[in-house]
């Protein structure tokens, strides 16, 4: 079970990892996060919390980590798919919403701005190393999705062979 701990708490450090390039590209690259980047951001950080406490917890909980974690996944490839959508079609762009204002007025936002407050246009396309940022989202949810699925659907089937 300690390859269970290693692979939650391996998710957990990516998610963090793409926390802190998001800040890269925000601060360094001038790039302003709209309200659907802000969420995926919540997302990574839901996966990354979700990952470390069940790294800690039983490892007879491993199963139910992982399947949440892949849950939690699954939302941010929905997320990042519509940001997509939102990219291909500038008509429907969420300049300013009320997504933009219910986000910016959650305590997160207020406690971490840099981190949490949308201010730019999710219509934007910002290409990073060819691919624009919500593409790199989709990608890395599709991956972490994948990853923590088959741990769930494994641990589970292990125990069910018992």
């Amino acid at each position: 079970m300690k390859s269970s701990k290693f692979l939650l708490l391996s998710v957990a450090v990516f998610c963090v990892a793409l926390l802190g390039v998001a800040l890269y590209l925000q601060i360094v690259e001038e790039m302003a996060p709209c309200p659907l980047c802000i969420i995926q951001r919540y997302l990574f950080l839901a996966i990354a919390l979700i990952c470390v406490i069940f790294a800690f917890l039983p490892a007879s909980t491993t199963k139910t980590g992982a399947g949440l974690g892949a849950l939690v996944a699954l939302g941010g490839v929905g997320t990042a798919c519509w940001h997509l959508w939102v990219q291909a079609h500038p008509g429907t762009a969420c300049v300013i919403d009320p997504l933009e204002t219910t986000l910016n007025t959650i305590p997160t936002a207020k406690l971490l701005p840099t981190l949490f407050m949308a201010d730019g246009l999710c219509s934007v396309h910002y290409p990073f190393l060819g691919l624009a940022i919500p593409q790199w989202s989709l990608i890395c949810f599709v991956l972490i999705t994948l990853v923590l699925a088959h741990h769930a659907l494994k641990a589970g089937a292990r125990r069910s062979a018992w």
